[in-house]
């Protein structure tokens, strides 16, 4: 059976974080777990150039990052991508109020201290809303 256009693309992640460890680790598991990593930005400017150019259907976004930080990043990340969920997974989730988040439109927030699977399960549960 011939794969759609649509189910190729369905699963594409951004992984945004400035520690290339951290980025390492998500592309391993996410890619371990049939997803595809189109891009990794190491802050928020370059997360809003990757989102330009690969179009990803998941957006994996660190709060603290220089240049740009996450909460800057997502109203922009939003703008370029309306569709597109944003998961905050952050060592600083509690740093994060209610309104901030609905100001950034970000989807979900994740703190680090989770296991790794809570994020995975978060992505594929956003893939099939």
């Amino acid at each position: 059976m011939a794969t759609s256009p649509k189910t190729a693309v369905s699963k594409t992640v951004l992984i945004v974080d400035d520690s290339a460890a951290i980025r390492r680790e998500l592309r391993d598991e996410f890619t371990r777990r049939g997803f595809t990593i189109c891009a990794e930005a190491e802050n928020g400017r370059e997360a809003i150039e990757k989102t330009q150019q690969f179009r990803p259907s998941l957006i994996i976004l660190d709060l603290s990052m220089p240049v740009m930080n996450g909460l800057d990043a997502a109203p922009e990340l939003r703008k370029i991508a309306p569709e597109t969920p944003i998961i905050l997974y952050t060592g600083f989730a509690d740093a994060v109020s209610a309104s901030q988040l609905k100001a950034t439109a970000i989807t979900v927030t994740l703190p680090k201290t989770e296991p790794l699977e809570t994020l995975v399960v978060t992505a594929e549960a956003l893939f099939r809303a």
